[in-house]
């Protein structure tokens, strides 16, 4: 074999090297078709395919984040809201992905609009603002069921991001709240007249079955008192107390 046919051989491999030798990536996967037929599944690292015969399709297995547009919804109770979410998914099964569906990315997305609509106009407001990671957990499900099976796409997560509400609602809703604390205020603080008033009657009864009890208190106060600056104390025993009102009462005119 003379020099140039070793120099056109490797020319034409030179030439041929980008169309035979594919690499793919750790978190990638290759769907190979030949004359349009499924040829098989290529796995990471260095892969030989015929040139212009074969033609692979790259996969990527990685997790993707796409955030859909704000959303006008009815709810279930009559109430429009505009509703944002957020869709992670990743393809689980590349041969499907490339033979079922033609565009994978965007048929999970539309999905993915369709069924929050679908999901909350079945859902009353307050389930959407209380309960909305049960919310979450249908539209990841409803999705999951349509896209799996299918198209080889699993949804592995949804979420609603932010539930806007109408102007006058959130008025409405603030003036409840407002409504709600005082109510909550006021009820705290009739438990506490009430606790009070009760623990009152009890030392009264305390009191009137043990006179003593009456005196001790009187000396307690009294020490307090002369604790206080500028201030004279003249220390008058219940007794003296109980005999000046009883003359009072026996004084005419009085």
């Amino acid at each position: 074999m003379s020099i140039w046919s070793i120099a056109l051989v490797g020319v034409v491999l030179l030439f041929l090297a980008p169309f035979t030798i594919k690499v793919v990536k750790q978190y990638e996967r290759g769907v190979v078709l030949r004359f349009g037929r499924l040829a098989g599944l290529r796995t990471p690292g260095l892969n030989l395919i015929l040139p212009f015969i074969d033609r692979m399709t790259v996969m990527s297995l990685r997790i993707v984040t796409f955030v859909l547009e704000p959303q006008e919804v009815i709810t279930r109770d009559n109430v429009t809201v505009k509703v944002d979410a957020v869709v992670y998914f990743r393809v689980i099964d590349p041969l499907k992905a490339v033979i079922n569906v033609e565009d994978y990315s965007q048929a999970i997305i539309q999905l993915a609009l369709t069924t929050l609509r679908s999901v909350l106009g079945q859902s009353d407001l307050d389930e959407l603002l209380a309960h909305r990671d049960q919310v979450n957990l249908r539209l990841r499900q409803i999705i999951d069921g349509q896209s799996e099976e299918p198209w080889g796409v699993r949804a592995t997560l949804v979420e609603v991001k932010d539930v806007l509400l109408p102007e006058n609602l959130q008025r409405t809703m603030a003036r409840q709240a407002e409504a709600e604390r005082e109510k909550r205020a006021k009820l705290i603080h009739a438990q506490g007249e009430r606790a009070a008033a009760e623990t009152l009657a009890e030392a009264a009864k305390i009191i009137q079955a043990e006179p003593a009890a009456l005196q001790l208190r009187y000396l307690q106060t009294m020490v307090e008192m002369s604790g206080e600056k500028n201030s004279t104390i003249i220390p008058i025993t219940l007794d003296i107390l109980g005999a000046l009102n009883g003359a009072k009462k026996i004084i005419p005119g009085k």
